[in-house]
């Protein structure tokens, strides 16, 4: 058994660099457990086709990789220039036009695409374009025109993003297309939603009622990029299956200054409340063009991963760079050393006491006696993944190896800090009969050796779920072979 098997996730977008024959399997190969699907670019015919891919390639590989589809979301745009693009001067004049007849942009004025922004905008305000490049100060409203100055030299081309620096756009998160999109994913069959800009609990709720209504029971991703969407974090993160610290727009919005304590304070209220979470945004953008990471990218992985971060993700270094394959290697690499770096802290004090339920007891009660036991492993028989991701909420030096026969429940652990999904069938077994079955067959695998002490997870009830309910301390005998130390 290797001395260091890497536990935070790697989530990379698919896109033109990595459709060309071969890349695929390259990819799995090197580390990513997570795809995502971002329905701002591409046909949905073309996102259908990669997440086939996808799942032949997981087949040949032999692994579990997750699908997530990233919505579009609400984003704000100009519209298109007469040129294609336009140099601007501080201090002059720029209109923006906010009706759907707008003429093609020059030097003075453009259009937009959301047709609401004069009545959210005020003179004084700040208007951000291009991730920040662009600034605009307003100056006037009238009617359907916002009268800017522009406060610095820049180019502006087509189709450029548009922010409101402290937020306080007032359109919600799922558009029409969205709705659209979110049938589309299910058909698709994939594993994750993502909700960009989302800017409370509701926005959340409503994406779940729509997918579960095509049938999907795919994890809800609340997208946080929005200054609202930080007053109501403990509400959206509450309302989440998992949560992305979404940096791009964040620190557009709220500033940059701002973004690395944010950042922490996601990271840390989302393992409060036993949810998921993704690091995402530019973590390796120099790879795009470059060979090898920034040493400033180092750092900004490893920090992330050091704070608790599930997964790290990876955009346009993925989709469209020249070295995918070596960005999601780097990926990999910087995660084991920064894991490496930090003793396993798994702190009770700040455990919730308001526990209700009895696979969330186990689950606490199995970190408590691996961390004073001294165990090679814990083994989760799940039919949700739900133990598994409870389990890794605490930090802790023993891999959790959830075992599932539903690909879905493999697929959402897959996103999971320190869970490695494992296919196992127990229909008909009963609780004993599975844990032996389950010790032999990671035995011959190679995930297990003789003497090695487990913890073991499961329920009376084993097709049930949120049916766990036990924990016994087993060690592998002669052969593989279970046999029982304790049980609780």
């Amino acid at each position: 058994m290797s001395e260091h098997r890497r536990r935070t996730r790697i989530l990379a977008t698919l896109g033109p660099a990595t459709d060309p024959p071969g890349v695929l399997d390259a990819l799995l190969r090197a580390g990513v457990d997570v795809v995502r699907l971002n329905f701002s670019h591409g046909d949905p015919s073309a996102q259908a086709l990669r997440a086939q891919a996808v799942r032949e390639a997981a087949e040949r590989v032999g692994t579990e990789v997750g699908i997530l589809a990233d919505l579009p979301g609400p984003k704000i745009r100009i519209e298109k220039f007469v040129n294609d693009r336009v140099q601007l001067r501080a201090g002059n004049r720029f209109d923006l036009l906010a009706r759907e007849d707008a003429p093609l942009g020059d030097e003075t004025q453009v259009g937009v695409s959301y047709l609401g922004l004069p009545d959210d905008v005020r003179a004084g305000d700040t208007l951000l374009l291009d991730d920040g490049v662009v600034q605009l100060q307003v100056t006037a409203v009238e009617g359907e025109r916002i009268v800017t100055t522009v406060l610095n030299d820049c180019v502006l081309s087509n189709r450029k993003g548009l922010n409101k620096q402290g937020g306080g756009l007032s359109l919600g998160a799922l558009t029409e297309r969205d709705k659209e999109l979110i049938g589309i994913a299910a058909q698709i069959g994939v594993d994750f939603i993502a909700v960009s800009f989302c800017r409370n609990a509701e926005d959340m709720n409503e994406a779940r009622r729509i997918a579960r209504s095509h049938g999907s029971d795919a994890a809800m991703v609340s997208k946080i990029e929005r200054a609202e969407a930080i007053e109501n974090l403990t509400e959206i993160v509450e309302a989440s299956d998992v949560v992305m610290v979404a940096r791009g727009d964040l620190g557009v919005e709220i500033g940059d200054a701002e973004l690395p304590g944010l950042q922490k304070k996601i990271i840390r209220e989302s393992l409060l409340r036993n949810r998921v979470v993704i690091t995402a945004t530019q973590m390796l953008q120099s790879m795009v063009d470059s060979p090898i990471p920034t040493r400033a990218e180092v750092l900004d992985v490893a920090n992330a991963v050091i704070d608790g971060t599930d997964a790290v993700m990876l955009s346009q270094e993925s989709a469209a760079g020249n070295y995918p394959v070596r960005a999601v290697e780097a990926m990999a690499r910087i995660c084991i050393g920064a894991e490496k770096q930090f003793e396993a802290n798994t702190d009770f004090e700040k455990a919730p006491r308001d526990i209700d339920r009895a696979d969330q007891a186990i689950a606490m009660a199995t970190m408590f006696l691996s961390e004073h036991v001294g165990v090679r492993a814990i083994v989760a028989m799940t039919e949700s993944g739900g133990t598994a991701r409870f389990l890794s909420r605490f930090r802790s030096s023993v891999p959790i190896y959830g075992l599932s026969r539903h690909d879905r429940a493999r697929r959402k652990m897959a996103m999971m800090r320190d869970v490695f999904p494992i296919d196992f069938d127990s229909r008909g077994m009963a609780t004993r009969e599975a844990a032996r079955a389950a010790l032999e067959a990671m035995f011959k695998a190679g995930l297990l050796a003789e003497g090695d002490r487990v913890i073991f997870t499961s329920g009376d009830h084993m097709e049930n779920q949120g049916a766990t309910n036990t924990l016994r301390l087993l060690q592998v005998g002669g052969g593989g072979k279970a046999e029982g130390l304790g049980e609780l």
